[in-house]
Parts: structure tokens; C-alpha cells; sequence
């Protein structure tokens, strides 16, 4: 689907109703939109368009897997995809002033004499807001933490060495003069 038309809806032509779409984005759709920060990308969007006489409702279902680094330890683990977005889409005469004035960021007006919806920046938006904001190898049945044991231990090290208080060799001496 590395077509730009892959990611056209021909509206003009659908009946009224209820319609169904579903992509496949992999890592060169994501590539193609420089973004370098997501690999492993395996994710499946279904949309439904329902289309009405002088608007369209579009609801973007995401899933899928990804693959991520652990936030505390830097394992490589595979993280769900999952949301879901609408929007609505306004046929209008002067769509240009309605987008100006529209404060609500899920609601798109285009003119009346378009015929195709493009839909590739909305999959890209909608597929990286479905990745976790927090990433962690999770616990076993047991109850203990999957992350690697090595660098939670260094982990712990930092941190009680951060703790210590740390004595500033220019103050020393001073102390003699706080009672006076």
C-alpha cells in the first residue's frame, strides 16, 4: 500500500450508509512519513465511513503490535496497539472559513465539489497516538519483574548513591563561625 491513492476514499460514488475499510500499515508506510522512531510496526486500522447527505462519520479502529524498548530496563519487547478515533467530516460551500473558525479538532469541513477523502495523515496520527506512553516488560505469575535483572541492580546502585547526601568540600570550616 505504498500508493498515495491506497489512501483515497472516492466518496462521491458511495450510497448512503454505512461503509467498511481496513489497512494494513506496516513500517514502510511510516518510513515514507521520515518517521525513523517506529519499527516493527504491524498495525491494522478499520475504518468505518457512514456517510449521510451532508456529512460523513469516521470511526478509525486501531490494533496491532509494535515493537518498543522497555522504559526501565532498555529490553526489546513487543507492545498491543489498540484505540479508537472519530471524526467528522462536513460537506460545506466555504470550507476554508468554517476550518478557521472550528475549534474542535475532530471535525473537518471540505468543499462540496471534492470527491476523494485522503486519509493517510489521519492513519499515521491515529496508529502513533495507539502506542503505549509507557512501556515496561511487565511481571510474571509469581509476581516478579521480567526486566533484566542486571540493570535493575545498577538501577538500584544509582539511586541509593543519589540519596547519599553529598557534603560540599567548600563549606567545610565554615560551621565554626554559625554560632557567632
Amino acid at each position: 500500500m505504498g500508493s498515495r491513492k491506497a489512501y483515497e476514499i472516492a466518496f462521491v460514488g458511495l450510497k448512503h450508509g454505512e461503509h467498511e475499510f481496513t489497512y494494513n500499515l506496516q513500517d514502510e508506510f511510516f518510513n515514507e512519513k521520515a518517521n525513523e522512531l517506529v519499527e516493527g510496526m504491524n498495525a491494522h486500522v478499520k475504518l468505518l465511513l457512514n456517510k449521510h447527505k451532508d456529512f460523513m462519520l469516521l470511526k478509525f479502529q486501531t490494533g496491532g503490535t509494535a515493537k518498543a524498548n522497555c522504559d526501565r530496563c532498555g529490553n526489546e519487547l513487543t507492545t498491543n496497539l489498540w484505540d479508537e478515533f472519530s471524526i467528522v467530516v462536513k460537506l460545506v460551500e466555504n470550507p476554508e472559513e468554517m476550518n478557521a473558525q472550528e475549534e474542535d479538532a475532530d471535525i473537518l469541513y471540505i468543499a462540496r465539489s471534492e470527491s476523494h477523502l485522503e486519509i493517510s495523515d489521519w492513519l499515521y496520527e491515529f496508529v502513533l497516538l495507539s502506542l503505549p506512553t509507557q512501556n515496561e516488560c511487565g511481571i510474571d505469575k509469581e509476581g516478579t519483574s521480567l526486566c533484566n535483572t542486571d540493570v535493575l541492580i545498577k538501577l538500584a546502585e544509582m539511586k541509593s548513591q543519589a540519596d547519599e547526601p553529598k557534603v560540599n568540600s567548600i563549606w567545610k570550616g565554615l560551621e565554626k563561625f554559625k554560632d557567632n
